[in-house]
């Protein structure tokens, strides 16, 4: 038995992080750059950060911000399009897991055009080139995919989010600056934190975890538990920004590498409905999974409840302990005003029983470290209804 890592050639953190973007740029003697990001961040002056560096060092740039917050197969194969047309020879991708996903879709098919369907990425596709250069800027601390081997998009058609996964999708660059996500909103900032959390607590307690990552995981569920309130409570507070800027990408060196579970099975297909932000999915849904699985998880629960900062775990038997931590998650969900069950973000009970079938059959079901039945999972969205 073998474990594998990988991650970023080369990634910069920290407020001011994206001044080391002209370097990198120069350093590889790219020309024109292709902005991946979306109307949003551009409406509200994000994207103009980034802008005004590149302008500063002289450097082209073209400005795609067409992606959906699910981006589609639609977003990917436009985005080819219009870099083609741009003859841009790298991509920078602006903005949250959407616009970093779509960058990723539209740099492996650059490079892999007979996948230009988008659909057989889906899964483990047999790619064979590296993406199209890819430099990612996150704008959220949440969903990590600067550093992970994965991304998602939506086939509107089939009513359905497809997991992709590929080591070629890595992104070569990514910079982690705290300072271009100070502007997000109370509501995102909560949402893409818990997002956080549910990518560490799952890649602690998967099939594939082990030691490297999970010394990830439990640094990562340490400082969430720390900088989260403080964040969306305070967005200006660099420090709790920075805090979670980094968490977030430190669980994503562990999920990306063992995989995750139940909680994002059943998440993506409310994103596929409902077009339910998937920070709010997972949110809803990690205690109510975290419960099921306690029994298959040994004495992990343990230690992240000594992570998220619970005290009076000394002496605790294992049902305690269990209890602790998915209180301990509860209640930080709760003071960052996430709601609480599914019926709060419209979700239609005639549906559940199509939820739980999609659920059933997504690429993180086997990664659950409890062995999950369709019936299960029916049961599971029916408590979170």
């Amino acid at each position: 038995m073998y474990n594998r890592i990988i991650l970023n050639e080369t990634s910069y953190f920290g407020p001011g992080a994206i001044k080391a973007l002209p370097g990198e740029i120069a350093g590889r003697n790219f020309k024109k750059a292709f902005l991946v990001t979306d109307e949003a961040l551009v409406k509200f002056g994000v994207v103009q950060k980034v802008v005004d560096v590149l302008k500063e060092a002289g450097v082209a740039y073209e400005i795609y911000d067409k992606v959906k917050p699910n981006p589609t197969i639609e977003n990917v194969q436009t985005g080819v399009a219009a870099l083609q047309a741009a003859g841009a020879d790298f991509i920078i991708a602006v903005g949250g897991g959407s616009p970093i996903d779509t960058a990723k879709g539209i740099g492996i098919v650059i490079n892999n055009p007979e996948f230009n369907d988008v659909r057989s990425l889906e899964g483990v596709a047999p790619t064979h080139q590296k993406s199209f250069p890819v430099i990612a800027i996150p704008t959220t601390a949440g969903t990590a995919a600067e550093v992970t081997i994965n991304y998602v998009i939506t086939d509107e058609q089939a009513v359905k989010k497809m997991v992709c996964v590929d080591p070629h999708d890595i992104p070569m660059i990514a910079i982690v600056d705290p300072e271009l996500m100070v502007s997000m909103p109370k509501g995102l900032t909560a949402a893409t934190g818990m997002d956080a959390l549910t990518h560490a607590i799952e890649g602690y307690i998967t099939k594939g975890a082990w030691e490297m990552t999970n010394m990830f995981e439990l640094k990562a569920i340490e400082l969430i538990a720390r900088h989260l309130q403080t964040a969306v409570q305070e967005p200006e507070n660099m420090e709790a920004r920075n805090g979670m800027a980094l968490a977030q990408y430190i669980a994503g060196m562990g999920f990306s590498n063992v995989g995750l579970g139940i909680v994002h099975s059943m998440a993506h297909p409310l994103g596929a409905f409902y077009d339910t932000p998937h920070g709010v999915a997972n949110a809803l849904l990690l205690p109510y999974v975290m419960e099921y699985n306690a029994p298959a998880t040994g004495e992990k629960y343990l230690e992240i409840a000594r992570a998220l900062g619970v005290q009076g775990l000394e002496g605790m038997d294992a049902d305690g302990y269990r209890r602790a931590a998915v209180n301990a998650v509860i209640r930080l969900s709760q003071t960052i005003n996430i709601p609480q069950k599914l019926r709060e973000i419209d979700v239609r009970e005639e549906d559940l029983p199509k939820l739980a079938k999609a659920a059933f059959q997504d690429v993180c079901t086997p990664g659950n470290p409890r062995d999950a039945s369709e019936a299960e999972l029916l049961e599971l969205y029916r408590k979170a209804f």
